[in-house]
């Protein structure tokens, strides 16, 4: 097989009908939720990396220069970017692939084209992303999840929480579409994470995710670990809202609203009409979206 960027660095496995899970880090990860749950599931699986893309040809070191430890006088460790392919089994020896690191600056129509390729090779039945987008809701709810996929059958049961809406550019949009275009079945799933808490570490909305793909997939993920740190940054949440009326009071006005929308959505079917709500959540969405974009492009 042919690779532009992508190196194999090991033998890969013969998995039978191997899913592909797939989460960037950099943009559509609020509360770093994606990173948060492809680490988890990292952590508790057997794995071991398989490919590694080339990550200086297609990373803007400038514009998102890594961390580097200085000790007294010394530099003691880098953060490098990377972006690699794991070979998994999960806890009943189901093998599996996950495509994590950072979302590349550049290359992302010769990235799709080599991950197309691996897709090919390996017999992926199914690819899966995770997203994570800061969403109008009440941190005191269970996480909202929006699915997506380049196949209707794929969706079967789910209903949005959004309408239509436009969105800057991402890698794992991108992909999603263009392994629709080549007849490779693709979904993914989008975390909508409470707007005010999308620069802190969210572990409920990486919970959340991780549960889904397990659900679309049959993949048996642990999420023991992950639960109990959701619960744990819960409390500490409570007991800092507690201390600050003003902030509890808005808490609870995003509840009401929230509460509103679920109830019209969960009735939907029967006949009430929630298009008005989507669509000025799907606003709301694109403009916390814009200034992500906004606050990415101050960085460089």
């Amino acid at each position: 097989m042919l690779y532009y960027r992508l190196k194999l660095v090991a033998d890969l496995p013969k998995f039978e009908n191997p899913v592909l899970l797939y989460g960037f880090t950099g943009f559509l990860e609020a509360g770093h939720a994606v990173r948060i749950a492809a680490e988890h599931i990292l952590a508790n699986v057997e794995h071991e990396v398989v490919a590694e893309f080339d990550i200086d040809a297609v990373f803007d070191y400038r514009a998102r220069r890594p961390r580097l430890s200085f000790s007294t006088d010394h530099y003691s460790a880098a953060d490098l970017p990377r972006l690699s392919i794991y070979a998994c089994r999960d806890e009943r020896g189901a093998g599996f692939f996950v495509l994590h690191g950072v979302e590349p600056d550049f290359g992302w129509r010769s990235i799709i084209k080599d991950i197309k390729t691996f897709v090919r090779e390996v017999e992926v039945s199914l690819s899966v992303s995770m997203l994570a987008v800061p969403f109008p809701a009440p941190h005191t709810r269970a996480v909202p999840v929006t699915a997506h996929a380049n196949r209707p059958e794929l969706l079967k049961g789910r209903t949005s929480w959004l309408g239509d809406m436009e969105v800057p550019g991402s890698l794992s949009g991108l992909l999603e579409f263009q392994l629709g275009e080549s007849d490779m079945p693709a979904m993914g799933f989008a975390a909508h994470v409470p707007h005010y808490l999308a620069n802190l570490n969210h572990p409920a909305s990486a919970l959340a995710l991780v549960r889904e793909v397990s659900l679309a997939t049959g993949l048996m993920l642990p999420t023991d670990s992950l639960r109990e740190a959701a619960q744990a940054a819960d409390r500490e949440l409570a007991e800092q809202l507690q201390a600050n009326p003003e902030n509890l009071e808005g808490i609870q006005q995003l509840e009401a609203q929230y509460d509103a929308l679920a109830a019209e959505r969960a009735g939907n079917e029967a006949g009430p009409d929630f298009s008005a709500h989507t669509d000025d959540i799907a606003a709301q969405v694109e403009q916390f979206l814009a200034q992500m974009e906004t606050r990415g492009k101050g960085d460089e």
